[in-house]
């Protein structure tokens, strides 16, 4: 364990078939004290075989993936691990990608190769709650959900105040900056979104504002 006694490590686990990028993300994720990389994959096959039994906090999921692809495996994945943050990983801004990818359960998304600072940031963002997105891929996946239809029954027993921070998290916002924005402690908002995926029968963020907006 790198962290110190009074700070556990973030887990990460990696897949990309590309191995000159795999190795990079490896390294980068080692340079940091407070991030454990437990796995580094070629193939969503081999994740899924190794994934449930290592546990990771955090994936980093390459979209476009020899067999099955990235966004098969973020399916699946986040119903056999439930909490579990996804950050996808394209080469190029594939709105339908991403999209597809955010409503199969994954939380955000990163233009490959990322810099260094910006995987590590958006690591540590995904773990507190944040979705790491550009805000025109946050509108696209707001409006197209919106688009859907109306709200599920599931929906109507959320508070106002559960909505309030539902939709703040539909906006990209981390569990900080809800908690500032609404003036309550970083708990509250924290309890308020394990309600919200309990009324919701959901166990991500992607598939809260799915469920929400009758996706």
């Amino acid at each position: 364990m790198k962290a110190n006694p009074s700070q556990e490590a973030i887990t990460v686990a990696i897949v990309e078939d590309d191995a000159r990028i795999r190795e990079s993300l490896v390294c980068i994720l080692e340079s940091e004290e407070d991030l454990d990389c437990v796995g580094a994959f070629p193939t969503g096959e081999k994740a899924l075989a190794e994934l449930p039994h290592l546990k990771p906090r955090v994936v980093l999921m390459d979209i476009n993936l020899p067999g099955m692809d990235g966004v098969e495996c973020v399916r699946q994945l986040s119903m056999r691990l439930s909490g579990l943050q996804i950050i996808m990983l394209t080469v190029h801004e594939d709105t339908d990608a991403i999209f597809n990818s955010l409503a199969a359960g994954a939380s955000g998304y990163l233009l490959k190769p990322p810099r260094a600072t910006e995987l590590v940031a958006a690591v540590r963002d995904v773990f507190a709650g944040g979705a790491p997105m550009s805000s025109f891929i946050a509108r696209k996946v707001v409006h197209s959900f919106k688009q859907a239809g109306a709200p599920r029954s599931d929906a109507e027993n959320l508070s106002k105040r559960e909505v309030e921070v539902l939709e703040l998290l539909v906006k990209g916002f981390a569990y900080k900056e809800i908690a500032a924005r609404l003036g309550v402690s970083y708990s509250t908002v924290h309890t308020h979104i394990e309600h919200i995926y309990d009324k919701l029968h959901v166990n991500s963020r992607s598939h809260a504002v799915a469920k929400y907006f009758g996706a």
